[in-house]
C-alpha cells in the first residue's frame, strides 16, 4: 500500500497527510489509532474507525515506572484488531506529541507499519473533517511481537552518564523556563516532577514544538527541519543522540522528527527525563 505524498517534501512513509486518512478510513488493512493528553476528547469525538490507545492505561504499567511487557503490548494489539502486517496511523491532540509517544512504544515491540497523521486532530478539525463518537468493534487478532527492544530507541540514566563522557549529544526538548530551571513543569501547568530545576549538562534546548507549523500543527519541511536542528541543536545525521523532556512524552516527538523525517542514524529517547534526573542524587545539572 502507497501512501499519497504529503506537501513540502516529507517523508510519506512515516508521514500521511489527511486527505490520505479520509480516502483510507475503510481500507481493511489501515487502523487509525488516537492517543491524547485530553482522556475526553475521544469519547468526544474521533476520526471514524479509530481505536483509542490510551498513553497511561494501555501503554505504561500500572505499578512500576515502566511500559508494558511483550506479553501485554500482544493483548493489545489483538484487542484493537491488528495484526504486524496492519498499518497503523496514529494521530492525537497537542500537535500529535502522544501519537508519537504511542508510535515509539510501539517500535520498542517492532511493529514498523506505522505512521503518523501530519498534523493530527487539529488539522483535521480545521479543515472541518468528519468525527464520531461510535466505538468501533474489531474481531480480535492473534498478535505476536518480538521482546522488547530498550536498547535502539531508548536511553536509561547510566545511557545519559556514560553519552556525558562521549561526543554524543543532548537535546532538551522542554520550553526555556524548564530548560533554565525558572520551572519544573511546562508553562500553564502546575509546577511538580522534580526537586531541581535546570538542565542536563552540554544540552541544547530546541523546544519539540518549535518543529511544528502553528497554523495547522503540520511538519515543518525537510529543508526547515535540517536547518532548525542544525542552527539551534548543533546537529548533523551521523551524530549519536539522546532527547528528553519530562517523562519522554515530547521529546518522543523530537525523536520521531529527527530518526524518521530527517534520517539519523542514532537517535534514543531518555523517558526517564527530567522527572528522573531532577531527582537523582549526586547528578550533575546545569542552568
Amino acid at each position: 500500500m502507497n501512501a499519497s505524498p504529503t506537501s513540502n517534501d516529507r517523508r510519506t512513509d512515516v508521514l500521511v497527510s489527511t486527505e490520505w486518512v479520509a480516502e483510507n478510513l475503510n481500507h481493511p488493512q489501515v487502523r487509525l489509532v488516537e492517543s491524547n493528553e485530553d482522556p475526553l476528547l475521544y469519547v468526544a469525538g474521533h476520526l471514524p474507525g479509530a481505536v483509542e490507545v490510551d498513553w497511561t492505561r494501555d501503554l505504561n504499567d500500572p505499578i512500576r515506572r515502566d511500559y508494558l511487557q511483550q506479553a501485554e503490548f500482544e493483548a493489545l494489539c489483538s484487542r484493537i484488531g491488528i495484526t504486524p502486517e496492519t498499518t497503523v496511523i496514529f494521530y492525537g491532540d497537542r500537535n500529535n506529541w502522544w501519537a508519537t509517544y504511542a508510535y515509539w512504544v510501539f517500535q520498542l515491540f517492532g511493529h514498523t507499519n506505522a505512521r503518523i497523521m501530519d498534523g493530527g486532530r487539529f488539522k483535521w478539525e480545521l479543515e472541518k473533517r468528519s468525527l464520531t463518537r461510535e466505538i468501533p468493534t474489531y474481531a480480535a487478532t492473534s498478535y505476536s511481537a518480538r521482546p522488547r527492544d530498550d536498547r535502539s530507541n531508548r536511553a536509561f540514566r547510566d545511557d545519559v552518564l556514560a553519552h556525558l563522557q562521549t561526543p554524543g549529544k543532548l537535546i532538551d526538548v522542554r520550553s526555556p523556563q524548564e530548560f533554565t530551571g525558572e520551572r519544573l513543569h511546562m508553562p500553564d501547568y502546575p509546577n511538580e516532577g522534580a526537586l531541581r530545576g535546570g538542565h542536563i549538562p552540554g544540552a541544547r534546548n530546541v523546544p519539540w514544538a518549535r518543529a511544528v507549523n502553528p497554523a495547522d500543527g503540520t511538519f515543518l519541511s525537510l529543508d526547515e527541519l535540517r536547518q532548525l536542528y542544525a542552527s539551534e541543536g548543533g546537529l548533523s545525521p551521523q551524530d549519536d543522540v539522546v532527547v528528553y523532556c519530562r517523562i519522554g512524552e515530547r521529546s518522543s516527538h523530537t525523536w520521531f522528527v529527527l530518526k524518521y523525517l530527517l534520517g539519523f542514524e542514532k537517535v534514543r529517547n531518555y523517558d526517564g527525563s527530567w522527572t528522573e534526573w531532577g531527582n537523582l542524587v549526586g547528578v550533575p545539572i546545569e542552568r
